[in-house]
């Protein structure tokens, strides 16, 4: 039974490495341009990266909940937890964030390929994951609230990204292919993560509505924008997690 949350948490690791392989995958083909080849990527294995780091997060807010509830946690478990984290909610992102980049550079007229080092900046993101956790590890502060944006957070909204270009309702997409844009989003993204800003958890200690009026808030925003806004209903949910946790910050303990 003690075994069980690590189980969730390998199968949440298993899912990062699956979505690593759909972005990899992503074939590219051929086309010709006076008298010169180029080679353009299919984005279609990309959205399944997408699916793959949503079941992450799906066995990241199973595996801490099992454990609480068999009480059986571990310094292993954490450790693991974290482990699995950087890749599904750190390096998947990079990655898929490296692909929007790489395509919003290719959409320019008149160019044909493009430098590595115009799409390194997306591999700051896994840097400033793995940087987030293990500061979370050691922070005794976070118990109970977040300091910095939790990496799941960033992990799924960089997988709503290609799912919001496929299914482009609200005529959108367009912005995805800015790369000043893609630019400004890893900055905000790895700033986020790192900084001393105090985050609701979405844990619920008490059921006093007074104590608990963010969570609810978010709750209400999440039941509200996933029914009108489809795939994009994940950035307005991010925004509005942000905003609420500017303008109503949780008590954060001192160390």
């Amino acid at each position: 039974m003690k075994q069980i949350p690590n189980i969730l948490t390998l199968a949440n690791l298993f899912c990062g490495c699956m979505a690593i392989i759909f972005v990899l995958y992503a074939p590219e083909t051929l086309t010709e341009l006076n008298g010169v080849d180029y080679s353009v990527t299919n984005p279609a294995p990309v959205y399944w990266a997408s699916v793959f780091v949503v079941l992450a997060g799906v066995f990241d807010l199973f595996d801490g909940m099992v454990a609480r509830m068999l009480k059986v946690s571990s310094p292993v478990g954490k450790e693991l937890d974290s482990l699995a984290d950087v890749v599904s909610f750190g390096v998947v992102p990079g990655m898929i964030l490296f692909r929007i980049l790489r395509s919003a550079y290719m959409q320019q007229p008149d160019i044909f390929d493009v430098s590595y080092v115009n799409l390194a900046p997306a591999l700051l993101v896994p840097c400033f994951a793995a940087y987030r956790l293990a500061k979370f590890n050691l922070d005794t502060r976070q118990s109970e609230n977040f300091i910095g944006m939790p990496t799941p957070a960033v992990g799924l909204l960089v997988a709503s990204f290609p799912l919001i270009m496929l299914y482009d309702q609200y005529n959108v997409a367009h912005y995805l292919g800015n790369i000043w844009i893609i630019y400004a989003i890893i900055a905000v993204l790895c700033y986020l993560m790192v900084a001393e800003i105090p985050m609701i958890s979405m844990k619920f200690k008490k059921l006093k509505a007074k104590e608990n009026l963010p969570r609810f808030l978010v709750i209400a925003i999440v039941i509200v924008s996933i029914p009108v806004f489809k795939f994009l209903a994940v950035p307005i949910i991010f925004a509005s997690y942000v905003i609420l946790s500017l303008v109503m910050p949780p008590k954060i303990e001192d160390a």
